[in-house]
């Protein structure tokens, strides 16, 4: 992590809420509270709506160095776990209210 983030905030990358991937492949939530693939702009606007004062980095993830993809920078306002859950939540809330 570049020093500029140091000391309050916390990289978010898809793989750890994806309910699809196992916990080798990266996630980092149990299987119930992750979502299964979500999306960049998903996490971007759940990040957001939780006032986390997200951006959007291109990167790789370390696991799968292979695929090229993107990151979120968040404002570390809960522990790491807690905010990914919260993430994930928010991400259930807005699929629910996008298809009904």
């Amino acid at each position: 992590m570049s020093r500029r983030y140091a000391g309050g905030r916390i990289v978010i990358y898809p793989q750890y809420i994806d309910s699809t991937r196992t916990r080798s492949e990266g996630r980092r939530l149990n299987k119930n509270d992750a979502v299964p693939k979500p999306t960049i702009e998903e996490i971007f606007e759940a990040s957001r709506s939780l006032g986390l004062e997200p951006f959007i980095e291109d990167s790789r993830y370390p696991r799968d160095w292979v695929s090229y993809d993107k990151r979120i920078i968040v404002l570390k306002k809960y522990p790491k776990l807690k905010l990914l859950k919260l993430i994930a939540l928010k991400i259930k809330e807005f699929r629910k209210h996008r298809v009904t």
